[in-house]
């Protein structure tokens, strides 16, 4: 497993070459909005391109699931290995020069995330995680912060954008975290984020409707680094709802308190 991650952190700063080299030049990218506040660029495929070609020639009986060409089973046909990629996490962020994005690279075996990679290029901050081997930040183990609970806690999020349907139910659960913390964050990438929660930055984080590749490799980096990940209800199927709350066990066992009277339909967990 040890050299499935290196092979990980090989690809993952090969696509974080690729995005600096056009960082500057945002406005002359080739985008394509794929949905309503969904945008794709040239160094999107180019990132993604990259990070599969190195996976493949490494490991070519893995799957793939990959947030631009979708999923594929390995060349045997097995999928019992999975690779789940966001090649550029914040495209809009980046498209915009907000300094705030990130490359996303998990590995999930038999079910269970194995290896995890988020890579912030600009910082040269490499977050990553091995199941039962804990959290690193570059060299240096990482821990999620040892905040009581939510007073003074600083919370991250996200603001649907994409898909609005819940935006009422969010407002109400914005609205109520509010209260008690020292504030709350949106930088828009959703694996610096838990990377965040992982280091200690934040003390926990909430979004709703996200997608496996924003927060597969995420979700590892806050289990190792001795945090909590589970959907609305505190469960285990966030990899279903794809709606997740993370954080230290503490403030994570608030904030699920805290949503509870938000949740309800397909907001139950």
């Amino acid at each position: 497993m040890d050299a499935m991650l290196n092979i990980a952190v090989r690809a993952a700063r090969q696509a974080g070459r690729i995005a600096v080299r056009s960082y500057e030049r945002g406005g002359d990218l080739r985008v394509n909005e794929k949905s309503r506040n969904d945008f794709v660029s040239e160094v999107d495929r180019a990132c993604e391109a990259a990070i599969i070609d190195e996976l493949r020639g490494k490991f070519p009986n893995h799957a793939i699931l990959a947030e631009e060409s979708g999923g594929s089973k390995g060349r045997d046909g097995s999928d019992e290995f999975q690779w789940i990629i966001d090649p550029l996490d914040g495209t809009t962020n980046y498209l915009h020069g907000f300094p705030q994005w990130s490359i996303s690279i998990g590995l999930r075996y038999r079910g269970l995330m194995e290896q995890a990679v988020v890579y912030d290029p600009l910082r040269e901050e490499l977050f990553t995680a091995s199941r039962g081997g804990g959290a690193m930040l570059n060299d240096r183990r990482i821990r999620v912060s040892d905040r009581r609970g939510l007073e003074g806690a600083l919370i991250g999020t996200g603001i649907p954008f994409r898909d609005q349907s819940h935006l009422t139910s969010y407002l109400s659960m914005l609205a109520a975290m509010v209260r008690d913390t020292a504030g709350i964050r949106r930088p828009g990438s959703a694996a610096l984020d838990f990377a965040y929660v992982a280091a200690g930055r934040l003390d926990g984080f909430w979004e709703l409707g996200l997608s496996p590749w924003d927060f597969a490799a995420g979700a590892l980096l806050v289990a190792e680094a001795g945090g909590t990940v589970s959907d609305l209800a505190g469960g285990d199927r966030f990899f279903e709802t794809c709606n997740l709350v993370a954080g230290s066990l503490k403030v994570h066992r608030a904030m699920i308190e805290r949503l509870k009277p938000f949740r309800g339909g397909d907001l139950a967990a």
